[in-house]
């Protein structure tokens, strides 16, 4: 969980950017990542908008919540055990999700393309084989029904309606689901584009992000940890939600682009000795 900024354009911004954070979990990269293998395989010409569908679905719930919340705030107030509780929850699945992932490189083969590994994709195996769009937006709705997910819409919904109600709360919805929807929408075109050449680039690249996933999957974990077990460190993280979210994202977005430059000079040097 998080800890809100009080100033309205400060909390836009913040819920903005754990929209776009949200997107590169690792549970929807490795079913968008599946979702677009198994609809590019069968020709299906919307296959590499998935991440696109699968967001869409997915930002429905969180909508729902918001709105939810909204309406309710004046009758109830969440318990002092949910932001508490979603924090340790949200810890536990990010170091699971970072080992698993760092673990799947390791012991990799030479010529095999990664996908990310997510914890919910495991339980749901053929939901994968979505071969229609409505059908993969109801994946990403599916997904929404999570304690992390719920609990995180359900914080952002309550702190909007400080400012006046239900609108606002809407308001931070969308925002939040539009950094979702980037996310998700770029992560769906270049799978698709990954799929299409399945040569040394996809290799190489698929490497980087899984292990840029693993990492920042593990540093999110460790300093949500430290904050909830240090009272120093989290009274010095407060005020700098935006430039944390904004750390994440640069590093997921650099390392998508430090793969291709790698993958890029290994493929020079190849031709070069040949």
């Amino acid at each position: 969980m998080h800890d809100l900024p009080a100033e309205w354009t400060a909390l836009c911004a913040v819920v903005f950017l754990l929209g776009l954070k949200h997107g590169f979990d690792a549970d929807h990269l490795a079913t968008i990542d599946g979702l677009t293998r198994y609809n590019t395989r069968h020709q299906r010409p919307f296959a590499r908008y998935c991440g696109a569908l699968f967001s869409l679905g997915h930002g429905a719930i969180v909508l729902a919540i918001a709105i939810a919340v909204g309406i309710a705030s004046e009758k109830w107030t969440a318990p002092e055990w949910l932001e508490l509780s979603g924090a340790w929850i949200s810890i536990g699945f990010l170091t699971l999700i970072g080992i698993v992932n760092l673990r799947a490189v390791l012991a990799a083969r030479a010529d095999e393309v990664l996908a990310p590994i997510g914890i919910k994709g495991r339980f749901l195996g053929r939901l994968t084989q979505a071969s229609r769009p409505l059908a993969v937006a109801a994946i990403g709705s599916l997904f929404a029904i999570s304690f992390d997910t719920v609990s995180q819409s359900a914080l952002f919904a309550l702190t909007a309606t400080q400012y006046g109600g239900v609108g606002h709360s809407i308001f931070l919805g969308l925002l939040f689901v539009l950094g979702m929807l980037v996310t998700d929408g770029i992560n769906g075109l270049w799978i698709s584009k990954l799929i299409a050449r399945a040569d040394q680039i996809a290799i190489i690249a698929s490497r980087v992000m899984s292990v840029a996933v693993s990492s920042v999957s593990l540093l999110v974990a460790g300093f949500g940890a430290a904050k909830l077990a240090m009272p120093a460190i989290d009274a010095w993280s407060d005020g700098k939600e935006i430039a944390f979210g904004a750390i994440v994202c640069t590093v997921i977005l650099g390392s998508y682009l430090l793969a291709r430059v790698l993958a890029a000079r290994d493929v020079a040097a190849r031709l070069a000795t040949r």
